[in-house]
């Protein structure tokens, strides 16, 4: 993952990401990533899955 953090408490899942960061062009060049999960990941402790990806429009 990158720039993603999780947390669980009960039922209610947080999801932290630093929007200041970034991490390169997409593959598609029309994107700038700042956090993704990379695919589906399980969240912690749970069944439950979750796929993130958080980007801005290249300038």
């Amino acid at each position: 993952m990158k720039n993603v953090d999780f947390k669980v408490e009960g039922d209610i899942l947080t999801i932290k990401v630093d929007l200041s960061k970034q991490f390169g062009p997409s593959a598609s060049g029309k994107t700038i990533i700042i956090a993704s999960t990379e695919g589906n990941v399980t969240v912690p402790d749970r069944e439950e899955k979750i796929g993130l990806n958080v980007y801005k429009k290249k300038p």
